[in-house]
């Protein structure tokens, strides 16, 4: 039987290096690249303008870039990639995901943040690691 694996993605190099390791790990599974359109999160990133209407558009096609690279990623492996957009505190979302899709296995990057474990995993990634109902695998 081949697994379901959800690799959470969002542009970063950790988000990339967790794609290829799951196609690398899993090259008959089902493999899905998801992103989470955080709401809160053009507050905190000025890439996407302040413009509260704006922001799920920006964010949408800025998911399409990131999909269409991942896409590129998969295929190089030989695998089938399945993509998902959501809306949400990505941490939150990455899990629900992942319980109501029957994932048997997230893979999510590791980045560098702030605060002792935050600075080791990432606040999203230890958010997924600590709430996850199913094996995570933390890429570096």
């Amino acid at each position: 039987m081949s697994k379901h694996v959800l690799v959470a993605i969002d542009g970063s190099p950790g988000a990339d290096r967790a794609l290829r390791s799951a196609c690398e790990r899993f090259p008959d599974g089902e493999i899905t690249a998801l992103y989470a359109l955080d709401p809160f999160g053009h507050y905190r990133d000025r890439r996407f303008p302040d413009r509260l209407g704006d922001w799920h558009r920006e964010l949408g096609e800025y998911a399409e870039d990131l999909f269409v690279e991942a896409r590129s990623i998969a295929a190089e492996a030989g695998v089938d990639l399945r993509t998902e957009t959501t809306t949400g505190d990505p941490a939150r979302v990455i899990v629900e995901y992942a319980a109501e899709n029957e994932v048997d296995e997230i893979l999510i990057g590791a980045h560098a943040a702030t605060g002792v474990v935050s600075v080791l995993l990432g606040s999203v990634a230890e958010a997924v690691v600590r709430r996850s109902p199913v094996p995570v695998t933390v890429v570096r």
